[in-house]
């Protein structure tokens, strides 16, 4: 089988729109056509040479689509069914799996940089070379090979374009102000960057019920929009002090949750300063793995709590039918997140725009027929 895909062949270059190959599906795999796949800051990373992987790979983790094929022995999902991908595979057995801990399972940390299928085999190929792909997913292309548990069965009345954001961002920041912050109600929550992630967080603390949620960035737009999806107040941190107006709004205390997601060393500075003693702050954003980042040691003191948090907790088989019935009865918002919907081949100007700043999100959506 033979399919396009984008192609990164190295770092600080454009994407290639090419011919792939697909080798015959093996017992547990998945095929899936790809109907939309989000562009994220992670894929941008890899693009820049940020984060390293082998080559070439074909990007691309935030997706949905409809079940082409299934491979020996998969009972579910079964083809024709519309699905969200997710990008956390996980053995199930080992150390961390034992401990409810998924994102951290051994087979994933240790296969994840070798940019290959959950098994270690490859199945895309391109005149005898190996292809890569991103987060065990693959999915700026026609079609995608995933193991099934990969794979999570949602309610087709979500449009694809919006079932695709599911997959990472949304997760990521509902499920962080959800199951990992823990925020309560009637809870203050500040939420640092507002991106694709940041705004989901934003949505995640009102749909914890917290009464008071401090959005924060320097872009006035995301500021606007933050406001427009239940911040009930927002500060431009390039005009004002953050954290002096997380403390302003509750008392001199500071926030219960502080959630980041802007990935930047003023960014997690602000966190720690601006939530209250015993309060829990989440750290979503990224930076350089081997950059430093410095705090003043009175900030971490009271018995404050530091999270890091890739993937908001998720339970994917459990969380993204939630999220699409929240997305379905209006209590959930990703309509507003996508800023651009392009096809394939303007992948390349989807990430410059993301580069710049100029889009929440950009979608790739493909052709219908």
């Amino acid at each position: 089988m033979q399919f396009k895909a984008a192609v990164l062949r190295a770092p600080k270059t454009p994407l290639q729109i090419e011919t792939v190959e697909l080798a015959p599906l093996r017992p547990g795999d998945v095929l899936v056509r790809i109907k939309a796949a989000g562009l994220c800051h992670t894929d941008l990373e890899v693009i820049e040479g940020d984060l390293a992987f082998p080559l070439p790979i074909v990007l691309g983790h935030e997706a949905s689509g409809i079940v082409a094929a299934v491979g020996g022995g998969v009972a579910s999902p079964r083809p024709g069914q519309h699905v969200i991908l997710q990008w956390n595979p996980s053995c199930g057995h080992c150390f961390y799996c034992d401990r409810d801990q998924p994102i951290l399972c051994e087979t994933y940390l240790a296969n994840g940089p070798r940019a290959l299928p959950f098994d270690g085999s490859a199945r895309l190929h391109q005149g005898g070379t190996v292809l890569h792909n991103l987060m065990y997913l693959g999915a700026f292309a026609d079609y995608c090979v995933v193991p099934a548990q990969c794979v999570v069965p949602v309610d087709p009345a979500i449009p694809f374009d919006r079932a695709c954001l599911i997959g990472c961002g949304v997760m990521t920041g509902v499920g962080a102000a959800t199951r990992i912050a823990g925020i309560g109600w009637g809870d203050t929550a500040m939420v640092v960057g507002c991106g694709a992630v940041g705004l989901a967080a934003v949505q995640g603390a009102r749909l914890a019920g917290a009464a008071k949620i401090l959005a924060v960035d320097i872009d006035a737009a995301k500021l606007d929009l933050a406001a427009r999806l239940g911040a009930t107040h927002v500060c431009n941190a390039g005009r004002a002090d953050a954290a002096g107006m997380a403390k302003s709004l509750t008392g001199g205390r500071g926030a219960d949750v502080v959630l980041e997601s802007a990935g930047s060393a003023e960014a997690f500075r602000t966190t720690v300063e601006a939530v209250r003693p015993g309060g829990q702050v989440v750290w979503l954003g990224k930076i350089n793995a081997q950059q430093d980042v410095r705090f003043r040691w009175g900030a971490l003191m009271q018995e404050k709590r530091l999270v890091r948090s890739s993937y908001g907790g998720a339970r994917p088989q459990r969380d993204f039918p939630l999220l699409v019935g929240a997305y379905l009865q209006g209590d959930l918002r990703l309509d507003d997140l996508i800023s651009r919907r392009i096809r394939l081949d303007q992948i390349n100007d989807g990430f410059a725009a993301l580069k710049q700043g100029a889009v929440i999100r950009a979608v790739v959506v493909f052709d219908e027929a």
